[in-house]
């Protein structure tokens, strides 16, 4: 029988290549005793590098900026429409208070155009020498003193220059090229810039 060799289990196997296979099985039962363990292949294992770079993070990053240029374009959008519609009420409500101060004075006109047939007799009456004194120079005082509040001017004296959007020329005797009020028959007035009534005149 033979003895374990000098260099270890492994050297053991070696030397009892050739042996029977009871010196074979000695020989295994010496290495399991002393713990030496059977070769094993090695195998590789594939191990995966974290470090390599991935795309993940951009794609997130350019998602976020898309989301965010679709609401600001919206916030503009909707910024222009309330600006526009802002606009449009502004517009509005000028044209409504400016149509609402025509309808007034229209109708402040016409209640002073009708005061003017007053005034035209009282014109008459003082021309008479009725307005001296009196209640009817009182009345008649009065009366002008109310169209004065009303910014109501008369217009149209003799030797004015004449003209045909605001005299109404019942005689035209004039010769040259710049005509003049002659006689007044009826004295025109004014409303501010709106004319209540022509003045009667003749043209010299």
């Amino acid at each position: 029988m033979t003895t374990p060799h000098a260099d270890g289990p492994e050297t053991d196997k070696a030397a009892w290549a050739g042996g029977d296979a009871e010196d074979v099985a000695a020989a295994q039962a010496v290495d399991d005793k002393t713990g030496a363990a059977p070769s094993e292949a090695v195998e590789g294992e594939i191990v995966e590098d974290d470090s390599a770079p991935t795309t993940d993070g951009a794609a997130g990053d350019r998602s976020s900026d898309d989301a965010t240029s679709a609401l600001q374009a919206q916030l503009d959008e909707r910024t222009a429409d309330l600006q526009r519609v802002s606009a449009e009420f502004a517009n509005y409500r000028r044209r409504v208070e400016r149509d609402r101060q025509a309808q007034a004075d229209s109708a402040k006109a016409g209640i002073l155009g009708e005061l003017l047939h007053i005034v035209d007799d009282l014109e008459r009456a003082r021309a008479h020498g009725d307005l001296e004194e009196g209640p009817l120079k009182v009345f008649a005082d009065k009366v002008h003193a109310l169209l004065a509040s009303h910014n109501v001017e008369p217009f149209g004296e003799e030797g004015d220059a004449f003209d045909p959007a605001i005299h109404e020329a019942v005689q035209d005797e004039s010769e040259g090229s710049e005509p003049v009020l002659g006689a007044v028959l009826r004295k025109g007035y004014r409303h501010g810039e709106r004319t209540l009534r022509a003045a009667m005149v003749t043209v010299r």
